[in-house]
């Protein structure tokens, strides 16, 4: 994959939500999908919903699993000032866009163990909420970096709530998973990753196990 030539810059992030991010490891950005987008975003995700034998390893039971990689209206959200400022400050040097897919917790399923997406592993994940969430229809609970003993303990978590254009971005060292659906109610979001660009040559050799269909080239640049 071709590497941009020049970075895109990255704003920085205000002083007060970098504090809040770097004592918790997470940040909610509250309404940061522009509502106009969001209908746009359903249809990405619908036309994208492929079974699993679809993918080149396994999904996990209990999701619906969306290709979503190659929309613009996706690849312009994973590109929102926002949530490209709080990569920057985690990852603190050039960084790239690893991957993006869709995914929601069916009816009764979803329901993951805590764990960590990398553990000690310098990376950015991340959640576009595209449908309103809350315990009761498979929201993702975290455990706070200050209350983080170690190993998971579930007493320690906190479950998110929210509304549609929502985006969690977490350190992939973090604590967290989904809860049940137990409403059945739609829970429909995007997850994605940011990866140093130091780490793209060893990313890119999994491209074809994780699905990624996308060009991604482009370099950002706090």
């Amino acid at each position: 994959m071709c590497t941009a030539l020049t970075p895109t810059k990255v704003g920085s992030l205000a002083a007060d939500l970098a504090a809040l991010l770097d004592h918790d490891g997470y940040l909610l950005l509250r309404g940061a999908v522009p509502e106009a987008w969001r209908d746009l975003l359903h249809a990405a995700f619908e036309a994208g919903v492929v079974g699993d034998e679809q993918w080149a390893a396994p999904k996990a039971p209990g999701w619906r699993h969306a290709l979503v990689d190659l929309n613009p209206t996706v690849r312009e959200t994973c590109r929102l000032p926002p949530l490209l400022s709080v990569a920057g400050h985690m990852l603190e040097g050039p960084f790239f866009l690893a991957q993006v897919e869709g995914r929601e917790p069916l009816p009764d399923g979803g329901h993951q163990p805590l764990h960590r997406d990398g553990a000690g592993l310098r990376a950015v994940s991340a959640m576009v909420f595209l449908d309103d969430y809350g315990p009761a229809n498979g929201a993702t609970r975290v455990v706070p970096r200050p209350l983080d003993q170690g190993d998971p303990d579930e007493t320690l978590s906190q479950t998110l709530a929210g509304e549609a254009g929502d985006i969690l971005v977490f350190d992939a060292d973090l604590l967290h998973g989904a809860t049940r659906n137990v409403s059945g109610a739609r829970r429909r979001s995007l997850l994605l990753n940011f990866l140093p660009e130091r780490d793209r040559a060893a990313e890119d050799a999994y491209r074809a196990v994780r699905n990624v269909r996308m060009d991604n080239g482009e370099v950002f640049a706090p």
